[in-house]
């Protein structure tokens, strides 16, 4: 039923699929290779509907990714030691200290790859302010982030929910 790119990209999902779960025992960016796995419907998607793939959904793909990668590292902080007792890495522990600095970038690079993907893609004003309010919420994800309170840690993972929903909004209203 898909279109042969589709197809294509359904069979390459398998191998970030695979590669994922062993990450944690040899890098200290499992949360990379769980957005490559995990945003794969971006390629999907947009294949399916358009038969190709463009700069514009790339960017979104990155953007994606820049996303999962802020958003898990905030869950990871949770199990920092648990992990680091029983030998496993992430990007919680490689950070420690380091987190909001690191989330500034990488949540910075999320927004400004969804902006740039919007402008290539010819959206109109309503998906800028939508991702501006992205932006706010996602500067407010670093704000309130302990990383010392794993309750914390896990009631702004779990604002990321909501703010998928607003993502899914600014693409719907990039044509208005």
């Amino acid at each position: 039923q898909c279109n042969m790119p589709t197809i294509a990209l359904g069979g390459l999902s398998l191998a970030p699929i695979a590669i994922y779960p062993f990450r944690k025992r040899c890098t200290w960016w499992p949360q990379l290779f769980l957005g490559i796995a995990f945003n794969w419907g971006v390629w999907m998607g947009y294949t399916a509907l358009a038969g190709e793939i463009s700069i514009a959904a790339a960017l979104v793909y990155v953007a994606a990714i820049f996303w999962t990668v802020g958003y898990d590292t905030i869950y990871a902080h949770q199990d920092r030691e648990d992990d680091a007792l029983i030998g496993l890495k992430s990007s919680a522990i490689k950070l420690g200290d380091k987190t909001h600095m690191a989330l500034w970038v990488i949540y910075g690079l999320c927004v400004t790859s969804f902006l740039v993907a919007g402008w290539i893609a010819g959206a109109h004003l309503w998906f800028y302010l939508i991702i501006g309010l992205v932006a706010l919420h996602l500067a407010g994800q670093i704000l309130k982030t302990d990383i010392h309170n794993a309750d914390q840690c896990l009631t702004v993972f779990k604002s990321n929910r909501n703010l998928g929903f607003v993502i899914m909004m600014a693409f719907a209203a990039a044509l208005w």
